[in-house]
């Protein structure tokens, strides 16, 4: 089995772990934009057209499935790269884990972008799975780009003030952006004196489950290769990937 995963960067990083974790034999596709990036800034125009080349790199390789682990692409471009693929490549999208996180009503935080952040989109998520649930939304910017290039200080520093704008008591936290799931444990910490037993909830297992379900293998199994494309060309994990634990895990 193939299995392509695409973001405009390293925000794939978390689903591509749980892959390879609960599938260590699957072939493994992992379609980034460098050239692009960041997505999340450009008209919506522009994310699609961005986001197609991304998906279509990815086709190229013909996977039994396709995740867009990017929830700007999610949002934005899904439609047309389903369009363009299905019914060859199931195509699933990412959707933040607001569901779960308010599945027992009380105080749920999203952590999330900026442009994310108060959109039409996250508020049909909380109106439609979290109306018994206090929700409290904090936009976090610049917190994907710090990731995507590892710049540690500049982490720091974000967490602690997203963490300083959410609510004492906070039960549930969502973690509304794909890479910020690479700083789960740091996150953790941030809010372990205000929040006691707060808990995460991301997308990245979730997705890969469905991703698994929807696959039409050409082969049942594969030899657990990976492929690195970055805007079209097949290269190595930047070295940033590698400076996270799921990034280190892809490589055996």
């Amino acid at each position: 089995m193939k299995i392509a995963l695409m973001d405009s960067g390293i925000g794939l990083l978390p689903a591509a772990a749980v892959l390879r974790e609960l599938r260590p034999d699957v072939d493994m596709v992992l379609s980034q934009d460098p050239d692009g990036m960041p997505w999340g800034p450009r008209t919506t125009e522009d994310i699609v057209a961005h986001a197609l080349a991304v998906a279509r790199a990815a086709a190229e390789q013909k996977p039994d499935a396709l995740v867009v682990a990017c929830n700007t692409a999610s949002v934005h471009a899904l439609d047309a790269i389903r369009a363009e693929l299905e019914p060859d490549i199931p195509v699933i999208g990412t959707v933040p884990a607001i569901k779960p996180a308010a599945a027992d009503g009380g105080s749920v935080a999203i952590w999330a972008t900026p442009a994310t952040t108060g959109s039409a989109y996250q508020r049909g998520l909380i109106r439609d799975f979290a109306s018994g649930a206090d929700v409290a939304e904090i936009p976090c910017p610049g917190l994907a780009d710090a990731v995507e290039y590892a710049r540690s200080e500049q982490i720091a520093e974000i967490v602690a003030a997203a963490a300083a704008q959410t609510p004492a008591g906070t039960r549930a936290l969502v973690l509304g952006c794909t890479h910020y799931e690479l700083l789960a444990a740091e996150i953790a910490t941030a809010l372990a004196d205000s929040c006691p037993g707060l808990r995460l909830f991301g997308s990245a297992r979730a997705v890969v489950e469905q991703a698994l379900r929807r696959a039409r293998p050409l082969r049942e199994t594969g030899e657990g290769t990976l492929t690195v494309l970055r805007s079209g060309r097949e290269e190595s994990l930047p070295a940033e990937a590698l400076s996270y634990p799921e990034g280190r895990s892809l490589l055996g």
